[in-house]
């Protein structure tokens, strides 16, 4: 028996993306009412070293962060086409997607799987948005939570040395209010409140795909908008990791003491910079070991802080949001099924829209 790929997702702009070990899809809603699909094949970069525990976890997060920029840069297109004039918009709506909510709520909506993009020009600028938004995230959630730290360190007259547990415990406690904060802000922005109602959208078709259902509207209904894999989840895991891990880092190295407060933060940020795949790869390998043995029963509890956040990162969907998930799952799923019969690769597709998600349900490269 042909064991089932193993499938992540994010959401986008009017739309979800979904991947497996060799296959990649996102489909949007156009304003019409059709779906536009871009699926393809992607070597599976997991492979080797690449593919042992800790390891892994660096790699699926890279991997993560260049597959969900040219997702996000295929909705943002196809929501300019739809929407003439709105690219050069400043307003509320897509310039603040453009700037930085998008790239940060794409960390908090992708769901851990696999994928890559391949080596086209494409890939290359693929590869550099995902830069950015590796750098944006280091600088939202390490450097400003540690800067507001030194500054709650200071004004209080607290003392702390910028390695000790006590100071690494109020960054994290820090960052944690800064990664709710923000969230809780931007969910007020309509784009990105329709982006969680897709991420809500795509955790009840992976959910679905999970129990071995068929990928129906009324199967995904009923499931929960919370899934253990979730991005969200993954950050709130962070937090607490980090507390832990900077904290021995902290008492394992020589003790920064310049005099000047300022410079001390930035000598241990230094020194904080090339432990962050370590970080990545604890709490990917946690995350796992939570969502396989306490996704039931009593263990249950340890993934409540990441689904109290979660509240604020997914919505109820729409049963019209619900089929772009499901058609993306289909597409994903059609293409590693291609993959994995020898002589059946097709390689890169273009674009192929359809009407109605009735009519790409009907498609036989898509039935499910």
């Amino acid at each position: 028996m042909t064991s089932r790929p193993y499938i992540g997702g994010q959401a986008v702009l009017e739309g979800v993306m979904m991947r497996a070990p060799k296959s990649f899809a996102v489909v949007v809603r156009r304003r019409d009412g059709s779906l536009l699909v871009r699926e393809r094949a992607t070597p599976d970069v997991r492979q080797g070293i690449a593919r042992w525990p800790f390891l892994r976890g660096v790699a699926s997060l890279v991997e993560s962060l260049r597959l969900g920029s040219e997702a996000l840069r295929f909705s943002i297109e196809q929501m300019e086409a739809d929407t003439p004039g709105l690219a050069a918009s400043s307003g509320a709506g897509l310039g603040i997607l453009a700037a930085l909510g998008v790239s940060l709520v794409a960390v908090v909506t992708r769901g851990d799987g696999a994928g890559t993009v391949d080596g086209s020009a494409s890939g290359k600028r693929v590869g550099a948005g995902g830069g950015l938004m590796l750098a944006l995230a280091i600088g939202f959630f390490v450097a400003l939570p540690q800067g507001l730290a030194a500054v709650v360190n200071r004004v209080l007259g607290l003392g702390l040395p910028v390695q000790s547990a006590g100071f690494q415990t109020i960054t994290g406690a820090l960052k944690l209010v800064i990664v709710v904060g923000y969230m809780l802000a931007i969910r007020r922005v309509a784009e990105i409140r329709r982006m969680f109602q897709y991420h809500g959208a795509e955790h009840k078709t992976i959910t679905t795909y999970e129990a071995g259902e068929a990928l129906v509207v009324e199967n995904a209904r009923s499931k929960t908008t919370f899934h253990a894999r979730c991005g969200t989840t993954f950050l709130v895991m962070v937090v607490f990791v980090s507390i832990g891990l900077f904290a021995l880092l902290g008492a394992c190295l020589p003790r920064i003491h310049t005099g000047n407060a300022a410079l001390d933060n930035v000598l241990f940020f230094g020194c904080k910079l090339p432990f962050l795949p370590v970080l990545v790869a604890v709490t990917f390998e946690l995350q796992r070991l939570f969502a396989r043995y306490a996704a039931t029963g009593p263990l249950r509890v340890l993934l409540w802080p990441g689904f109290l956040v979660q509240r604020i990162t997914t919505e109820e969907p729409e049963d019209a949001q619900l089929e772009v998930a499901l058609a993306s799952l289909r597409a994903t799923l059609f293409r590693q099924e291609q993959e994995q019969e020898p002589g059946r690769s097709t390689g890169a597709q273009g674009d192929v829209q359809f009407p109605s998600y009735a009519a790409l349900a009907a498609a036989p490269s898509l039935r499910g």
